[in-house]
């Protein structure tokens, strides 16, 4: 009895020593922030110097993409390395239930994360990490709130996609229609800022772990720069100020939003620093979906982001719905690279995974591909042919639509008419020029891939409305 009590103690003590080694884990992702928000990926407006530092530390991605062209399928895939439609959750958590009354129904999706999935932080919790979820989940239901998923803690992450208000105290009734909260950032005071207030909670649980020399995974989702579009006043008018008769981009609010997310990273930064964690600690920068480039409630006559030079936003298939900023930065990881490789919101299960030294522990038949080897060598290819995505619903900006992207071709199929569009990406980033009837051959050899890869991971699609009458003009 002795022996066995001996053996458990020194395992015991051999396993939290291995697991100090392990590296810290930061994602952070940002809500609804284009890809082209940022300084360093040419935005002449915002100004991101944190970030943009970050991107000189590490490998810029320029050819990154969500997992979809609205948040909470981008979400699910992060935490499973499986596509939307694979999942079938390839719509926000609020409409998965609902079929719509437009010229196709939309499917019924998921509305929440099943448990049965393996998430990135139930691996990494098994592996002797501290695993804190703080902001946006919109993953799913109560029962599938970040505790059941792998996190020890959850602060303000809920249901629902965004909060009331970006004030103390957050809640209400007043932007969206239901009464919502944030929840565990409380006590507080009148004039907090939400983007505030999450980070001074990351700071906390960065310093107790590093004390405790405890690997944490944190996961630090912002609800920023998703609507209500609320920037601090005095940056506000800091931008208004920059904005010209002829700028592209015109909305102070917005800017003032990017800019506040923008410190916020630099003072997590600052604190990895302060720790003496650096060479220890991986962070990742990206965001859930393109810029929404409709308008706010709040500021009536603005849009509230541009994409340019990226065709379209939020909701939509087009670059300016999928393609997001990605930055990388830690351990091993080349200074000052750019990779114009195409990587995607799955890739980050796997990735982080490996880093961690876990990628034995990666579930199987993830859609996801670890991208590590291009934090070393951004030149390197990636054993894959394609990227797939899969929207068969509405938006302010699209009809039902899946999209392949190969090499530097991308094809969108629209299911209310069949249409196809094929574009070139090298040539034509910005999407404006439609190949399909020039090139024809090539667009029916894409959308067979497409169809396949539909076949193959069930994905669910919209249906003819018997009852729908198109509206007299």
């Amino acid at each position: 009895m002795i022996r066995i009590w001996i053996f458990i103690l020194v395992w015991f003590f051999a396993s939290s020593i291995f697991a100090a080694k392990r590296p810290n884990l930061i994602l952070i992702l940002a809500d609804d922030l284009g890809w082209a928000d940022l300084s360093c990926y040419g935005n002449d407006l915002h100004q991101t110097p944190n970030l943009d530092r970050l991107a000189k530390q590490g490998v810029r991605f320029t050819d990154a993409y969500a997992a979809s062209p609205v948040c909470t399928p981008t979400r699910a895939a992060i935490l499973t390395g499986l596509h939307p439609a694979r999942l079938h959750m390839t719509i926000w958590r609020e409409s998965a239930l609902n079929r719509g009354n437009r010229k196709l129904l939309q499917p019924v999706c998921l509305d929440s994360l099943p448990l049965k999935h393996v998430t990135l932080a139930e691996v990494l919790k098994q592996a002797g990490y501290f695993n804190a979820h703080l902001g946006k989940w919109h993953v799913g239901r109560a029962e599938s709130y970040p505790q059941a998923h792998g996190f020890h803690v959850n602060i303000g992450g809920t249901l629902w996609g965004a909060p009331q208000t970006f004030w103390y105290p957050y809640n209400g009734d007043g932007y969206f229609r239901d009464w919502r909260y944030v929840p565990n950032l409380e006590p507080g005071n009148k004039g907090d800022y939400l983007t505030d207030r999450l980070t001074e909670k990351a700071l906390v649980i960065m310093e107790e772990q590093a004390k405790a020399s405890r690997p944490f995974y944190l996961n630090l989702w912002y609800h920023t720069v998703h609507t209500p579009i609320e920037g601090k006043p005095e940056l506000v008018e800091r931008y208004q100020k920059k904005i010209k008769p002829g700028s592209v981009r015109k909305n102070p609010h917005y800017a003032a939003m990017v800019h506040s997310l923008d410190e916020n990273v630099g003072r997590v930064l600052a604190k990895i620093d302060e720790l003496g964690i650096t060479d220890n600690t991986l962070v990742i920068f990206t965001s859930d979906n393109g810029g929404f480039i409709n308008k706010c409630k709040l500021n009536r006559e603005l849009a509230v982001a541009n994409n340019a030079p990226l065709r379209s936003g939020k909701g939509s298939c087009y670059e300016g719905g999928l393609r997001v900023p990605l930055i990388v930065r830690g351990p091993k990881v080349d200074q000052g690279r750019v990779s114009s490789e195409p990587v995607y919101a799955p890739d980050l299960y796997p990735t982080l995974l490996r880093v961690a030294g876990l990628s034995d522990q990666a579930q199987a038949g993830i859609d996801g591909t670890d991208f590590t080897p291009l934090l070393g060598n951004p030149d390197f290819s990636l054993p894959r042919e394609a990227l797939y995505f899969h929207y068969p619903h509405y938006y302010q900006t699209t009809t039902p639509v899946s999209a392949i992207r190969k090499g530097n071709w991308k094809l969108l199929e629209y299911f209310e008419d069949g249409r196809l569009e094929l574009f070139n990406l090298k040539w034509d980033p910005g999407e404006t020029r439609n190949l399909s009837t020039t090139r024809p051959a090539l667009a029916q050899e894409l959308r067979a891939d497409l169809d396949a890869w539909r076949k193959k991971v069930e994905a669910q699609l919209p249906e003819v409305n018997p009852g729908w009458k198109p509206r007299r003009k």
